[in-house]
Order: C-alpha cells, then sequence, then structure tokens
C-alpha cells in the first residue's frame, strides 16, 4: 500500500473513532491516521508528524467543522490536561463510544462474534464521581504548580478545580496551597530532585463523609504541620485523617513505604453496598464507590451462588469483590500480590465478620497453581487482572481447574479479548459481557463476562 501522506503534510479529514490511548481516528484512502485533539464527529485539518508502513501519527491544528456531539466543557485545562479526553463529548456519545469499543476488541481480537454484549452501564450523573485523586505538586518558572500532568509530558497543569473528583478534594488543594505560600514550603522539582511537597492525595468516603488528606514529602519533615491541620480542619469540616508519607527517591512512583498520621486516624472508613472497608493512606480502593456496586453486583449476579460454592478470586486487591461473594459462597480464596493490600483484606473480612474466606500474599502465577497442585479446586474462578490481562500461568491454571464458571472483570478490553479467545479454545464459552462506565469522560471502560465451561 502506497502511503497516501508524508510527514509536515497537513490534510483534511473527520474524526471517526477514538483510539485507546485518546487519540482521533482519521481515515484517508483507508490508511489510519490518529491524530493529537478533537472528537468523534470533529472535521479536522491534520498535520503529520510521523509516518509508518501502516499509520501516520499527526496533530490537530484546526477544527474545521465541529461536532454535532459536542459539548460545553465546563473544564479550563482540559485541551492539555491528560486526564479527561473526552470530557468535550456528549455523555451518550461517550457509552456509545465505549460499548463500540468493547464490541470491537471482543470480535477483532478474540474472534468472539456470537456473544452477547450488552449496552454499557453509565452513570445518571458523570460528573463528581471520584473518591480519591492523586496530585503533583511543583514548580515552573519560579511559580507554584499544583494540578495534574499535562499530555504526555511531567509538566503540571495548574488547576483550582476538577469537576470529575469529589469538592472535598478541590477545598483541600485551596488550603495546600495557602500553606505552601504562608509558610514558603519548597514545590518538589521532578528535574533536579530537591523540593519538598512532592503530592497531595485525599480520599473521601461518598457514605462517611471521611476524608484523609495525605502530604507525600521528600523529606522526614513537614514544617508547620499543626498550622496545616488547622487550615485543613477550618475548611474540611469531616476531616478524620492528616498523613505524611514519605518518599525520597528519584521514582515515577508516587508514594514511598513510610507513612507517619499527623491528625485522627490511620484509616478511614468507607462501603461498598453494606460492607464495612478501612481505607489506609496506602490502600487501594475502587475510586468510583457507585459504579463499583453496580460492577460488584453483576460480578454477584453472574456467580449465581446458592451456598455450596467454592471460589478462587485471583488478583483480590484489598478483598472487595472475595467479601462480596463470600456473604453467598461456602468458601472464598484470595490471592493477590502487593502484601499491604493482602494485610487490609484481612482486616476487612475481620470486621465484617467474614470467617469462609482465606487471602494469600503473592504472585498469582505462583499461588494458584500451587493450591491446584495441592487439590483445591473451585466452582468459580473470578480474575480482576491489572491492564495486561492474565499472566498465561493463570489461564492454564484456570484451563487444568475447569471450574463451572469463570467471571473475568478487566479494566482493558484488548487483553480481555485476547484471555478469552485463549479460554473459548480450550474448553469454555463466552456467555455475555457488561461494560460499566467507571471512569466517564476518560477513554477507559470497565468490563465483566461471564464464561461457562462447555459441557454445561
Amino acid at each position: 500500500m502506497v502511503i497516501p501522506v508524508n510527514k509536515e503534510d497537513i490534510i483534511q479529514g473527520e474524526i471517526i473513532d477514538i483510539s485507546h490511548e485518546g487519540k482521533g481516528v482519521v481515515k484517508i484512502q483507508g490508511y489510519t491516521i490518529f491524530t493529537e485533539g478533537g472528537l468523534i464527529g470533529d472535521r479536522v485539518a491534520v498535520k503529520i508528524t510521523h509516518t509508518k508502513k501502516k499509520y501516520s501519527l499527526g496533530k490537530t491544528i484546526k477544527i474545521i467543522e465541529p461536532s454535532k456531539y459536542r459539548i460545553d466543557m465546563k473544564c479550563d485545562i482540559s485541551d492539555y490536561c491528560g486526564g479527561c479526553s473526552l470530557q468535550g463529548l456528549d455523555y451518550n456519545m461517550q457509552l456509545e463510544f465505549k460499548t463500540n469499543k468493547v464490541i470491537k476488541d471482543l470480535k477483532k481480537i478474540g474472534g468472539l462474534d456470537d456473544v452477547a454484549i450488552h449496552h454499557i452501564l453509565g452513570m445518571d450523573n458523570p460528573n463528581r464521581y471520584r473518591n480519591k485523586v492523586q496530585i503533583p505538586v511543583g514548580i515552573e518558572n519560579g511559580e507554584v504548580v499544583i494540578g495534574f500532568y499535562k499530555k504526555g509530558s511531567h509538566d503540571i497543569a495548574n488547576i483550582q478545580i476538577c469537576n470529575i473528583q469529589h469538592e472535598v478534594a478541590d477545598k483541600a488543594v485551596e488550603v495546600i496551597r495557602e500553606y505552601i505560600n504562608e509558610f514558603s514550603i519548597e514545590p518538589y522539582d521532578n528535574r533536579t530532585g530537591n523540593g519538598l511537597l512532592r503530592h497531595i492525595i485525599v480520599k473521601n468516603s461518598f457514605k462517611t463523609g471521611d476524608t484523609m488528606v495525605v502530604l507525600v514529602t521528600n523529606g522526614n519533615t513537614l514544617p508547620y504541620s499543626n498550622e496545616l491541620v488547622k487550615m485543613l480542619k477550618n475548611k474540611i469540616p469531616d476531616l478524620k485523617s492528616v498523613i505524611q508519607n514519605i518518599n525520597t527517591k528519584r521514582t515515577n512512583l508516587v508514594m514511598g513505604t513510610k507513612s507517619q498520621t499527623i491528625y485522627g486516624e490511620d484509616k478511614i472508613i468507607d462501603y461498598i453496598g453494606e460492607l464495612k472497608f478501612n481505607i489506609s493512606a496506602e490502600s487501594f480502593f475502587q475510586v468510583n464507590p457507585l459504579q463499583t456496586e453496580v460492577l460488584y453486583n453483576k460480578a454477584l449476579e453472574y456467580a449465581d451462588l446458592i451456598g455450596y460454592e467454592t471460589v478462587f478470586d485471583i488478583y483480590c486487591g484489598i478483598g472487595t469483590i472475595s467479601l462480596f461473594l463470600a456473604q453467598k459462597a461456602k468458601k472464598v480464596y484470595g490471592i493477590e500480590s502487593v502484601s499491604q493490600a493482602v494485610k487490609d483484606a484481612k482486616e476487612n473480612a475481620k470486621i465484617n465478620g467474614i470467617k469462609n474466606v482465606e487471602f494469600y500474599s503473592g504472585n498469582a502465577e505462583e499461588i494458584f497453581p500451587e493450591l491446584y497442585e495441592k487439590g483445591i479446586r473451585a466452582d468459580i474462578v473470578i480474575v480482576d487482572p491489572p491492564r495486561k490481562g492474565c499472566d498465561p500461568k493463570v489461564i492454564e491454571t484456570i484451563i487444568k481447574m475447569n471450574p463451572k464458571k469463570v467471571i473475568y472483570v478487566s479494566c482493558n478490553p484488548s487483553t480481555l479479548a485476547r484471555d478469552l479467545k485463549i479460554l473459548s479454545e480450550n474448553g469454555f464459552k463466552v456467555m455475555e459481557v457488561q461494560p460499566v462506565d467507571m471512569f466517564p469522560h476518560t477513554t477507559h471502560v470497565e468490563t465483566v463476562a461471564l464464561i461457562t465451561r462447555k459441557d454445561k
């Protein structure tokens, strides 16, 4: 195929889709161009920046004719912030895009043409849905900047408010900005490794209102911490905890391994359904509590437990799905590689009075086969892997174990499709797939799939 464009060319076309990375997709003579900027339905002028055999990269330099799906955005920095690439797209169109994304990946990558893929479950109000936010702090041209990283860089887009996070996070940022200026606290400089304050993390419980503020510092001491606590309490009535996390390494990891409580409790309390969870500074917890309940209820519906079943929960985190299922299963085994998450999972089982669950700390690809070799079998296996999907040894062990059902919770339709294809070629049938919109205004989509043994 002759490449129809050259580097530095300016072409015109309509954006017909959005890629996994949030780039617009334009077709010229059947050839694909990925462009930075623009939404589905926009007619754009694109300057080509890189050419390859199968596709080119470009940058939208002008929107010639706006999409009929465009809406007024409430964010002043959406053009260059790396957070909400779909915020300017009508929410119903966002849901269509995400549903189609799952359908295309499952058919193209997974070869699954006869599977029931349901329309995505969206939110009534797709704003202010995040109960946790982590915000980098830095310095630009001598000025303090607090916000989110700009697209494709470590430069920080300065924010005052963010419409996808809880309002309490905006208040915390406002207070900490005042604290930095009033007490001459030095922001961290990513380029030199100098400076004190690196990140702000805010966690909030939608059920209780409890709020935790975490300051990640490049040093052991946080000056004027008592004054900071007073300032935060004045603006945040439900402040339950202020934590200093120490991270002195030159690393992209946000948090270090040591934390100390400056004010209040070490943990706050949150709920999913009727289940209670202790949330520490280091704990992972689903960031959209309303949609998490939707997702977990769908997993519980697919499991269809009647009380005799043994369940494996692979990549179980702090035990959220495990504990949901343990209320109706005979026994649940959870496996998680992060040791702190396993400690949290055991504590969460204890505070909810759930005794028929057992958690193992270690890599799933090692622990799961070991338990299988010991003769432990499951009626149902649930997996909720990271974006890269299941480790091949996890898939291999599922095939050997041959459970009645597999329930696959995924944050990446591409790797979901890959793994479902392997399972469908090895004795399993994908029955149905339900996408859930956990992250409105972004390109991310969560999915839960029901897979059964072919002899059932």
